[in-house]
């Protein structure tokens, strides 16, 4: 695997670069997005509890809808195409040296971006809370006040703990390749796929979201991860493992798997789970109002369809890109190789371009677009450009 989720490899298909490469964009169109919805709101007291850094009075319920549809699905799919390849570099690389290059291609990144990446980042909702330049009071509410706020590398942290932990397991793994052939064989049995799917992200989901409410987040410094979803993160992680033991090429993305074949199917269901999901909030919550069914209930009843939602979309991402976009060019190679600087980076344009255009007579969705094109675009070009340095290129 070489390079966590972000890197090329020969045995790869054109496909499965080309979706996670789409994740990463859409990773940053998702945090673009966030500071002009309704929701969005500021707390100065310390920014980091506000729901977004930067929060502009331009709002659009357009991407309200963008913003959610996202965070139901698009975290839970990065976990799962970083586990593809994962039992295949540890039979090839043993797990010490498997290990090593966790910790040089994923942890040593976290490090950096989560303090001089991070640090860079969060300046400008320090200077909208405290309307002043002061560069050390910044540092140090950084690290006190606002705890180290980890921003978007809580997932590479995250990400290198799941490979500690399955190279810590691989000893008593002997069973994984009889339960991905088992997944595999289910193939040209689409139906019975997606019903386990589901069940399997229910189980994983479901029950925790029934005790722990679905925001929480806890962690020690910038250790932060979200409690209600771990579980969920870390068993799609183990799916994308099964998926990825055979080889793409025999798994149930396979030439001639009915599940792909079906790739429409599975995008019609999942807009049509998401409006469900979007449509069951009012009834629940009046149903809630009058006393027909208690907070338990109405909770069982939204996240079953939020998995649902969950699991449809990611199906039809991985079924859409395997049927229609397993083909690559010189944009979707350099788009791929650059994917894991863009992460790493992109949270300090969206911030600050944000900023600067809180003043801007804009609705949202331009400011958006602005914020987001402009953010993808300066990442793809500084990581690009920091990438021909041979030490950085090594661990990028």
């Amino acid at each position: 695997m070489g390079k966590g989720i972000y890197c090329s490899m020969d045995n790869r298909t054109s496909w499965i670069d080309n979706l996670r490469s789409f994740v990463t964009v859409l990773v940053v169109a998702h945090h673009s997005s966030l500071a002009y919805t309704t929701f969005a709101w500021f707390d100065k007291t310390a920014y980091i509890r506000s729901t977004h850094p930067v929060v502009d009075v331009a709002r659009s319920r357009g991407l309200d809808i963008f913003e959610d549809f996202n965070d139901v699905f698009f975290m839970s799919l990065m976990f799962l195409i970083s586990g593809i390849f994962v039992f295949r570099s540890l039979q090839n690389k043993g797990a010490g040296k498997f290990i090593r290059d966790r910790f040089y291609r994923l942890f040593v990144p976290f490090l950096i971006g989560v303090t001089l990446l991070m640090l860079l980042a969060y300046y400008p909702p320090y200077y909208l809370a405290h309307g002043k330049h002061d560069i050390p009071a910044y540092v140090v509410d950084f690290f006190t006040v606002e705890a180290w706020p980890v921003g978007p590398p809580w997932f590479i942290w995250v990400l290198f703990v799941f490979n500690l932990t399955m190279a810590a397991l691989f000893p008593l793994l002997r069973n994984v390749e009889r339960w991905s052939q088992w997944l595999a064989n289910r193939q040209q049995q689409p139906g019975k796929l997606v019903l386990y799917w589901f069940l399997f992200s229910w189980i994983l989901y479901v029950p925790i979201v029934l005790l722990i409410d679905a925001g929480t987040w806890t962690g020690i410094g910038p250790f932060d991860f979200q409690v209600s979803r771990v579980l969920l993160y870390f068993g799609y992680f183990f799916l994308g493992m099964l998926i990825g033991t055979p080889g793409l090429g025999r798994s149930i993305f396979a030439d001639g798997s009915a599940l792909v074949r079906y790739w429409w199917c599975w995008v019609l269901a999942a807009l049509g789970v998401y409006t469900l999901l979007k449509g069951s909030e009012a009834p629940l919550t009046a149903m809630m109002a009058r006393q027909e069914l208690s907070l338990v209930q109405a909770t069982l009843v939204y996240r079953s369809v939020w998995i649902l939602s969950c699991t449809l979309s990611g199906i039809a991402f991985l079924t859409t890109f395997r049927s229609l976009m397993n083909r690559s060019s010189a944009w979707w190679q350099s788009l791929s190789a650059n994917a894991y600087g863009i992460y790493l980076v992109h949270y300090i344009f969206v911030l600050w371009c944000q900023y600067l255009l809180l003043n801007m007579p804009l609705t949202a969705w331009p400011k958006f677009l602005i914020t987001f094109v402009s953010s993808w675009w300066l990442s793809w070009g500084v990581t690009a450009l920091v990438r021909k340095n041979k030490i950085i290129g090594k661990y990028l």
